[in-house]
């Protein structure tokens, strides 16, 4: 499991591959307990934490470019 520090040292794209290869894992695991073949429950909840807090950090991002681009906007106009 990846911490949030190293999250933020990676670029978008990385990002993005993490959440599509953390979903994909998650849909196996998910498979996996319906067929109750599943052997460590606890990766479910991991595999949703790591999604989710990628998608945090992806969010933060687009928050601040949203803010910088409205903080340049708004000095132009001055």
């Amino acid at each position: 499991m990846t911490q949030a520090a190293e999250l933020r040292e990676m670029s978008d794209e990385q990002l993005t591959f993490m959440i599509k290869e953390a979903a994909e894992s998650l849909f196996r695991l998910r498979i996996q307990a319906q067929t109750e073949r599943l052997d460590a429950p606890s990766e479910l909840r991991k595999q949703r934490r790591s999604i989710a807090r990628v998608k945090t950090i992806q969010s933060e991002r687009i928050r601040l470019a949203a803010t910088k681009a409205a903080q340049a906007a708004g000095a132009a106009t001055k």
